[in-house]
Parts: structure tokens; C-alpha cells; sequence
């Protein structure tokens, strides 16, 4: 029994022994290992951007293990830490510092004159646009000596810095008047020519596209088969919205009747919900009010998220990037729930303010041809069509891509 006890102890002492050597002989091999790794020139990398480990490396003698995706939504030096098999056969561990860094201006609308009248208590930054990609709350200012109880002409900056000191100005010249006692309105009346349904589907028309409408309120009755008839072959219907930024959710005051009567005539139809949310708990909050809403329904198309208060950008605190969150997290949350999700916004939004989302898009813009470069799912082409069945008002019309 003794003799077999030191077998195995000799055995377990050749092993480790074994094992130690072995690992000194790769620790040796490794720190004396072939090491290339040639790094791109600029490591100063802008805040928010879309990059992986490779796009950092111009050569490496050996095989990245991860091309991992690099977060860079901090601000400041970073550790990038990857491993690789090199051309001997070895897995190497490196390490480099990267810099992420904000080099985006704030943006800000470029009015060149404003007037008000003499004793408004109008705030003058309120006139302007003014958001960052980065910072919720970039300083933004008047520049410049101004009374608004003293009529006269001044020449003003406004200007916009955020925490990286990157700026944005526009000088403009304000204009304090005298308000007049009584305001004269000439009413001229211009009847608008409206866009014909059924010419945009003559038009638009392919194996590869659906034509159709979008419908609040605001169309007042409408005649459901007359649509129908008229070749409509979608409709998105606004569910409702909420009373201001912080107020509560209501439905449209048409939508029970709207879903109900597109779906008996049998066009499918989606959802919009026009929101004022400034946080993603907000968000999370109007998503959920949605689904309880539509649960008895069949959705066939996407349920989109519309945020419009650009008028009022300053008073909700969000970065560009916040912002686009705030929208991913409703949309997530209808996602989650086995409906498909959708961003509404114009091109001119689209392009400038929101982040790329991970969802469908829905394009507002008001033309016989985008030329949009993004990718979206639905075009709302024009907000002054005309078809059979809606008589009360004008009505957007959308192209689905499929």
C-alpha cells in the first residue's frame, strides 16, 4: 500500500513539475514572442462613433481573436485590451490607449432677424434651435446689448458652447417695435391644390410598394369603404398623445372609431403615438399605456414613436444622444412586446439631430422624390392629399417599401 501511495505522489510531483516547466518554457516564448501591432495614426476618436478593435489596427503579424466593438460613449482616455495568435503560434495579449473625444459643434438655427414688440417678456433664446450630440444643457446665450422696452435695431450673436468648448454662433439683429393697437388682417384666400390619391398610386405604384394614408382627428368622419374603394392599401392611425411635456396620456378622440372601421373593412393598418417624453422612463411609461390600449387589436403594421417639440428643444435637457435613447426605449419596449417598432421623423431631423436607431424609419418629406440616404420603411410624401371617403380636412399619404 506504502509502495503504491509514493507512485502516485511521484506521479502527481512529475505532473506538476511537468506542468511548471511547461509553463515557464511559454512564459518565456511569449515574452520573447514576435510583437507587430501597428496602430492607426489618429487614436483621437469622436464621441459616439461606430468602430470596432480592427478599424484601430493598420497591421498585426497574426490573427485577432474579437473583433470587438469599441464603446465610446465617455468622454476621456480608454484601455483597449485585446488578444491575438501571432505568426508563431502564440496568443498574445496588447493594450493601447485610445482618446474619446467631442469635436461636434452644438447646433443652432441661424435666424438672421427676429422682431418683437416693445414690453414683450418673451425669453430671446427661446427664438432659437439649440441641442448638442453630447451635452444635455450646452450654454447657449445672447451676446450683445438689447432692451426690449426700447424700440430700435440690434446687432446680437447668439451663441452655443458645450462642456468640450466646441461653438456654434449666428449673429442676427433683433427688432423691437411698436406694438400696433389694433392688427389688421387681410384674409386672402388661396385655395391650395391638393395631391390626388389616386394619382400618387398611378405614380407610385409597384409589386414593391404600398400606398397609403394616415389619419388623426384632424380628418374628422371618414367613410371607411369610400377609402377602401378609393385603392387605399394601408392606413397608421394615430392612437393618441399626452397633454405636454409631463402631462397625461389621452386617446385621439377618433381612434376607437378609426381602428375599428378600417378594420372592418378590412385595410391593415399600424400605430403612431405623438409624444412628449424627456426621459426614458417616460418613454417606457407611454410604451406601456400603448400596448394596454391595443391589446384587443390586430396590429399589422409598425407602431411608431413621434416626437416633434423642436420649437421648445431647451426646455427638455436632452443631448441628441439622450434623445435617440429616450426613442429606442419606447420602441424596444413595443419590440419586445411582438410588434414591430418605427422612428417617425423629417429628413432634416433625421439627418441632423437623430442618432442611427436600430428600428424601421418612417420619412416625412414633402416631395415627388426623396432624396433622404438613409434607409426607411415608410415615405410620407405630402400632408395635403386628396381621397374618396375624407372630406373634412387633407390627409397625409405614405408609400411602404417592401
Amino acid at each position: 500500500m506504502k509502495k503504491i501511495i509514493k507512485i502516485i505522489i511521484s506521479l502527481i510531483l512529475f505532473i506538476l513539475i511537468t506542468i511548471t516547466g511547461y509553463n515557464l518554457y511559454m512564459d518565456y516564448r511569449i515574452k520573447h514572442a514576435k510583437i507587430k501591432v501597428e496602430l492607426v495614426d489618429n487614436l483621437n476618436i469622436e464621441i459616439y462613433s461606430d468602430i470596432k478593435l480592427k478599424d484601430l489596427i493598420k497591421n498585426i503579424n497574426g490573427e485577432i481573436l474579437k473583433n470587438k466593438k469599441i464603446n465610446t460613449t465617455k468622454l476621456g482616455k480608454q484601455e483597449i485590451t485585446f488578444k491575438y495568435i501571432n505568426e508563431e503560434n502564440l496568443k498574445i495579449s496588447y493594450s493601447f490607449d485610445i482618446n474619446i473625444v467631442d469635436i461636434t459643434p452644438p447646433l443652432i438655427s441661424y435666424n438672421k432677424n427676429i422682431t418683437l414688440y416693445k414690453g414683450t417678456s418673451t425669453d430671446l433664446k427661446s427664438k432659437f434651435f439649440c441641442g448638442d450630440n453630447y451635452d444635455d444643457k450646452p450654454n447657449c446665450e445672447i451676446i450683445g446689448d438689447y432692451n426690449l422696452n426700447e424700440i430700435g435695431n440690434y446687432n446680437l450673436i447668439f451663441k452655443a458652447t458645450d462642456s468640450s468648448k466646441n461653438e456654434a454662433q449666428n449673429s442676427f439683429t433683433l427688432h423691437v417695435i411698436e406694438k400696433p393697437q389694433t392688427i389688421k388682417k387681410d384674409i386672402i384666400s388661396i385655395e391650395k391644390k391638393a395631391t390626388i390619391f389616386k394619382d400618387i398610386k398611378e405614380r407610385y405604384k409597384t409589386k414593391y410598394t404600398e400606398i397609403g394614408i394616415d389619419v388623426s382627428h384632424h380628418q374628422g368622419n371618414i367613410n371607411y369603404e369610400k377609402v377602401k374603394e378609393a385603392g387605399a392599401e394601408f392606413v397608421i392611425i394615430r392612437i393618441g398623445s399626452q397633454k405636454g411635456k409631463n402631462g397625461k396620456y389621452y386617446l385621439d378622440n377618433k381612434f376607437k372609431k378609426n381602428i375599428e372601421g378600417f378594420k372592418k373593412v378590412g385595410i391593415p393598418v399600424g400605430i403612431y403615438f405623438f409624444s412628449y417624453a424627456d426621459s426614458k422612463e417616460e418613454a417606457l411609461s407611454q410604451a406601456k399605456w400603448v400596448l394596454k390600449e391595443i391589446k384587443k387589436y390586430k396590429i399589422e403594421l409598425p407602431i411608431a414613436f413621434d416626437w416633434e417639440n423642436w420649437s421648445k428643444y431647451q426646455e427638455y435637457n436632452l443631448s441628441f444622444y439622450h434623445l435617440t435613447e429616450v426613442a429606442n426605449t419606447f420602441i424596444n419596449k413595443i419590440e419586445k412586446a411582438g410588434y414591430e417598432g418605427m422612428l417617425y421623423s423629417s429628413k432634416n431631423y433625421l439627418e441632423k439631430i437623430w442618432f442611427k436607431p436600430n428600428t424601421n424609419i418612417w420619412l416625412a418629406h414633402y416631395t415627388s422624390e426623396t432624396n433622404y440616404k438613409g434607409d426607411f420603411k415608410i415615405w410620407q410624401m405630402c400632408d395635403d392629399g386628396k381621397i374618396d371617403g375624407i372630406d373634412d380636412n387633407m390627409v397625409d399619404i405614405d408609400i411602404i417599401y417592401k
